[in-house]
């Protein structure tokens, strides 16, 4: 059985879904605000089923999109980490970092701060020599958080393949950071 990594923050806890946060999923990806750079809300079915996925991926390999808590209260705010994107990408394959967060949870900087001990995580306990980031170029919060990580933009904007054609939001920024510049911060 693959164990599953757990990490904490001085304010946080990453760690396996469990199915009691799937409302609080599904509230946050119905917010209009929050998935403003995203095609569109998700109804609650297809949260269950996006949160069914991440708990599946991380139960096989031990790491993933986890669940972020908060560690004074324990409330789940969303999710932060790292992911294999299945579909093609102009660095396929590759492991990218992400986060969603419920929107009373912005600007607190736990973003960057679960961000920041998942790229620890795969470059320290998983290995990795390069991690990406992207997202829609008019979302310029999350691509602040790429920069507060010292990840570097590629130049190599990108069509995003599962976002339709002619959808102002099909044009993505595409952020890198590799493990000599992380360490290079880190050490």
């Amino acid at each position: 059985m693959t164990k599953i990594i757990e990490i904490y923050t001085e304010r946080l806890f990453l760690r396996q879904w469990r199915e009691e946060d799937w409302p609080d999923f599904a509230s946050l990806n119905a917010d209009p605000v929050v998935m403003e750079y995203y095609p569109d809300v998700l109804s609650t079915e297809e949260s269950n089923h996006m949160a069914q996925k991440i708990t599946s991926c991380i139960t096989e390999r031990g790491w993933g999109l986890w669940a972020v808590e908060l560690m004074n209260d324990q409330s789940f705010i969303g999710f932060v980490g790292l992911h294999e994107p299945t579909y093609a990408l102009p660095v396929t394959p590759c492991v990218e970092v992400g986060w969603r967060l419920a929107k009373k949870y912005w600007g607190k900087g736990y973003a960057t701060e679960a961000a920041s001990a998942s790229l620890e995580t795969g470059f320290d306990r998983l290995g990795l020599s390069e991690i990406y980031s992207f997202a829609s170029v008019a979302n310029k919060s999350s691509e602040a958080v790429m920069k507060r990580l010292n990840m570097v933009n590629t130049g190599r904007n990108f069509e995003h393949p599962i976002i339709p054609e002619n959808n102002p939001l099909r044009e993505h920024v595409l952020y890198k950071i590799d493990r000599a510049r992380w360490l290079a911060n880190h050490l």
